[in-house]
């Protein structure tokens, strides 16, 4: 059984089990986060979609947080001497799925 659900603007097919790095979350590390907007469910009699599913909730456990690595953004405008150089580090969370409830 897998579910979709959508957490920070993106999409994650995810089983119980999985460990997922998603967009950083306000929970504390070891708490359990309630995911809602699940967007599809996979059952017995066949896939099951929505915006969101009626009832379906994934629960997770907020394993910890952290930043990715570093990516470079470089600005360039020709013939002016005009160049910007800046760095980036996209905070997440990383979580284990529990229970998919549908």
């Amino acid at each position: 059984m897998y579910a979709v659900i959508e957490t920070g603007g993106k999409q994650y097919k995810v089983q119980e089990g999985d460990v997922v790095f998603v967009e950083k979350l306000s929970a504390s590390e070891g708490e359990v986060y309630t995911f809602d907007k699940v967007l599809a469910v996979s059952k017995e009699g066949g896939l099951v979609t929505g915006n969101p599913v009626d009832g379906a909730t994934v629960t997770a456990k907020v394993l910890g947080h952290g930043k990715d690595k570093k990516i470079i953004v470089f600005k360039y405008k020709p013939k002016k001497g005009e160049r910007k150089k800046q760095g980036h580090r996209q905070p997440y969370t990383k979580v284990q799925i529990e229970k998919i409830n549908a």
